[in-house]
């Protein structure tokens, strides 16, 4: 089923629907599922298509997880696209699972406030504040928005004296336009990561890669076991546990870069996760770190005032042609669910999936943690809980 025409269909309903809010895998997995429950839901894009952060990430992007536990509910991933998927594949499923559910997605509709609407005693119903004016009302909401939302620029003091290119990692498409050009990275987590072995591989002459805190690197597959699979089973143990069997692992299967700056790391790898740094899958920075062609160096502080030199942690000055700042996205949630009590301290929703908070039933969360055990394999699941939840007669809920 094609997108819906935006100005038609989607003012107030009277059947109440559940509205999800956002077309990536989350908010079509939740739809599919309410869907084959026979609960109606519409989904409310932003964008003019789905999977639209997934249509803008860059070239080289393939899933860190595996074919066969990334599927959604309900329709399985093609075994033509091989065991780690690649980004255009991605959008190609997705387009494709809209199309087999048929799916009712609304496009160019952007949700900015949620409130609770009058029903009578005993119901639950939601008020939407959607753009052009749009009021709309759904018997329950999921959130779909995404982990990766508002690109998370820092402001680093004096960056507007340098005189290079800044741009934050989600600009960023392929290596073409900085060959022959010194580029640094800053940060280094999965997304940094690749972005500086992609720029070593297409030709940039020097690349630095600016570290803050050194991560831990793991391989994504080892000996044919992929580490998804490994986060999947360790996922609920203990985590001292996990942080010495994973630093054990990690010794063994990845060589020691601190001779090239980049030093092992002094916490735990669970303990990370579960502060919310997943490891980097190597998928070609290790290679390149060994070989010099990309130089990890400290973290990126500020700029000087007078030369728009970037300053680093331990003093260096450096002169880049360019900076990518791989450092993150925000989810942006405070706008439109900040007030409800239902977000920590962080702007992280209080409860995920199936659970919703006491001060506001039937207000779903989905998409907005990062697993080890693979996000679209979580999604996937939270997708099956929401709708169990959420077609249960009203009165239970």
């Amino acid at each position: 089923m094609p997108p819906t025409d935006p100005t038609r269909g989607i003012a107030t309903t009277n059947d109440r629907p559940v509205y999800v809010i956002g077309g990536g895998p989350g908010g079509l997995a939740a739809a599919a599922a309410l869907r084959t429950r026979g609960v109606r839901a519409v989904v409310l894009e932003r964008s003019d298509r789905v999977g639209a952060s997934w249509r803008a990430h860059y070239d080289r992007l393939h899933l860190h997880t595996t074919r066969a536990l990334s599927s959604l509910p309900g329709l399985r991933m093609p075994r033509s696209f091989g065991r780690w998927v690649s980004r255009d594949d991605v959008v190609r499923y997705l387009e494709k699972y809209v199309e087999h559910h048929e799916l009712e997605i609304v496009t160019g509709v952007e949700v900015h406030r949620i409130e609770r609407a009058e029903r009578t005693p005993g119901e639950t119903a939601w008020l939407l504040h959607a753009s052009g004016g749009r009021e709309l009302t759904g018997s329950a909401v999921v959130v779909a928005t995404g982990h990766n939302h508002t690109p998370d620029l820092p402001d680093w003091p004096h960056s507007s004296a340098y005189r290079g290119e800044l741009l934050h990692a989600s600009a960023y498409r392929n290596p073409a336009p900085y060959r022959d050009r010194d580029v640094l990275v800053v940060g280094v987590g999965n997304t940094g990561a690749e972005i500086a072995a992609d720029l070593a591989d297409g030709g940039a002459s020097r690349v630095r890669l600016a570290v803050r805190t050194p991560p831990y690197i793991v391989r994504r597959s080892t000996a044919g076991w992929p580490a998804q699979r490994t986060g999947i089973l360790v996922r609920r143990l203990p985590v001292p546990l996990v942080d010495r069997a994973g630093d054990l692992v990690c010794r063994v299967s990845v060589p020691d870069l601190s001779a090239q700056g980049l030093p092992r790391p002094s916490h735990g790898l669970y303990s990370r996760v579960k502060q919310g740094a997943i490891p980097v899958q190597d998928v070609g920075l290790v290679a390149a770190v060994r070989a010099g062609q990309v130089e990890p160096v400290a973290a990126l502080d500020s700029f000087d005032e007078d030369s728009g030199d970037a300053v680093l942690a331990d003093g260096t000055r450096l002169a880049p042609d360019a900076i990518i700042a791989a450092t993150g996205y925000r989810r942006a949630l405070e706008p439109l669910v900040g007030h409800l009590g239902v977000l920590d301290a962080d702007g992280r929703p209080t409860v995920h999936g199936a659970r919703t908070s006491p001060e506001a039933p039937a207000l779903h969360f989905t998409g907005f943690t990062n697993p080890i055990s693979g996000m679209f394999r979580e999604m996937a699941l939270d997708a099956e809980r929401i709708a169990r939840a959420l077609a249960r007669p009203a009165k239970r809920r």
